[in-house]
């Protein structure tokens, strides 16, 4: 399993899911989006609708919605791949065991940091899991560590 912590900084967090999404899906993978409050999962199905090409979108849906199963992402406030994901993102910056993923994407702020590092130091003792830390410099995402 692999996990990559992204720290916010220029971009809002659902600025960030919708690049993560749209990587997600040329890599030919289908991706969970995992958060809560509602507000918040309801700022990245927006983000993703609008984040592709003009000629294109991230088609998305909630859990909670008819074929959910179908849909290429999806929104959830809790760890169930309806959509037989192998990719998440744990889009609040809260950790939760994303047991069956292949790789998870943790997005965290300045409000949930002090968890991320713990989250890091906690998981750098697992055997047979890589991890990367991304931030932004200068509008790009840079490999941190």
């Amino acid at each position: 399993m692999r996990v990559d912590f992204y720290q916010v900084g220029q971009d809002p967090v659902p600025e960030i899911v919708a690049l993560l999404a749209r990587n997600t899906l040329k890599a030919g993978e289908r991706l969970l989006v995992v958060g809560e409050p509602d507000d918040l999962l309801d700022a990245i199905g927006e983000a993703l609708w609008r984040a592709a090409p003009a000629d294109s979108f991230l088609a998305n849906g909630r859990t909670d919605q008819p074929h959910a199963a179908r849909q290429p992402v999806l929104l959830s406030n809790r760890l169930d791949p309806a959509n037989g994901a192998r990719f998440c993102v744990l889009a609040d910056g809260i950790w939760r065991e994303p047991e069956g993923f292949e790789r998870t994407f943790l997005v965290f702020d300045a409000a949930t940091l002090d968890a991320a590092r713990a989250c890091w130091r906690m998981l750098g003792e697992r055997e047979g899991l890589e991890r990367h830390f991304w931030r932004q410099e200068g509008g790009r995402w840079v490999k941190a560590g």
